[in-house]
């Protein structure tokens, strides 16, 4: 018999059965509700007052191949992006030391290609080596990986890979048509089977519906393990892209999908991602009451705005929050 979501087993052991109409359940429950089982939640595996910093550098900009509906890398949409090639190691080095002395402890590189060749991963593994040296964690994003590349990386000593879902398997197709949801599931196996930690979430937004995410949320909590990091993303709408006209997302709606997040993986740190931008301050605080514990810091997330870290420290310091 499959447990009530709002009655875990009491030793709040996780979960990987949840099915869409426990989900459902917890997500409309009334508001007070379930922000106080979220932060209930929270509370039982981390400190409610620290928050994982990490800084995102876009490594190899443009020129992608794929025709995800929300991105300004695709080659098929007019965003009038400026490529870049792959940077220098120097020039990731530097900026991983800026991303550190800015409070930062995890440092994230992605690269727009479809799946890395063996000879880009030389260089990504040199950037690996040395961002580690600064005493920082890596992550990294190249898009689709084989089994011999997620062991190239993890021999370079990577500890996070992020490869989103994106959204529902249902939904999927109306925003991707150049891989399929399995491609995607299929990455992070290789990645998990190398031993390399799971950065995975989705993007609201997009036209879905609230059924579509809370599917998504469902095929991240059953994920045997849960992925270690979530990345909750805000649709950040560019003019060129195919999405560039979607309706907002109700913010209380969002908070809502943070808390849900929080409940049906206890352990994993919840992101709050790309949109805070648009978001005012006390969304942010809603957000943070409602599980996040992990944001980006720095004034660009790959090609798109965020909050400069001025700014999150700011915030930081009038709701005492302190980064870890």
């Amino acid at each position: 018999m499959t447990a009530s979501p709002h009655d875990l087993d009491s030793s709040y052991g996780l979960r990987h059965d949840w099915r869409l109409e426990e989900i459902q359940q917890l997500f409309r429950q009334p508001f007070n509700d379930l922000i106080f089982q979220a932060q209930q939640t929270h509370r039982r595996e981390f400190d409610a007052n620290a928050v994982q910093v990490s800084s995102l550098l876009s490594i190899k900009t443009g020129r992608c191949p794929e025709d995800c509906a929300y991105c300004p890398q695709s080659v098929r949409h007019d965003t009038q992006l400026n490529d870049e090639s792959l940077m220098e190691l120097n020039e990731v080095v530097a900026a991983a030391r800026r991303a550190k002395q800015q409070g930062a402890s995890r440092f994230c590189m992605g690269a727009a290609w479809r799946s890395p060749k063996d000879k880009d991963l030389d260089a990504v593994a040199d950037m690996i080596r040395e961002v580690k040296n600064l005493g920082l964690e890596t992550c990294v994003t190249l898009g689709m990986l084989t089994g011999p590349q997620s062991q190239r990386l993890r021999s370079a000593g990577l500890d996070y890979y992020n490869h989103n879902l994106d959204t529902s398997p249902e939904f999927y197709g109306d925003i991707i048509t150049t891989r399929t949801y399995d491609d995607r599931l299929d990455t992070l196996q290789h990645v998990r089977a190398a031993g390399i930690n799971v950065c995975c979430g989705g993007i609201l937004g997009m036209g879905e519906s609230e059924t579509d995410r809370l599917e998504l949320l469902r095929q991240l909590a059953n994920q045997t393990p849960h992925p270690e990091s979530v990345p909750i993303n805000l649709l950040v709408r560019v003019q060129g892209t195919p999405l560039q006209d979607a309706e907002e997302v109700d913010p209380i709606e969002f908070v809502r999908s943070i808390a849900v997040a929080r409940i049906l993986m206890p352990r994993s740190h919840v992101r709050l991602s790309a949109g805070r931008e648009t978001m005012s301050d006390e969304t942010q605080a809603l957000c943070f009451l409602a599980g996040a514990n992990s944001i980006f810091y720095g004034e660009k997330l790959l090609t798109t705005a965020n909050p400069e870290a001025q700014q999150d420290r700011e915030l930081f310091a009038r709701l005492g929050i302190h980064p870890e």
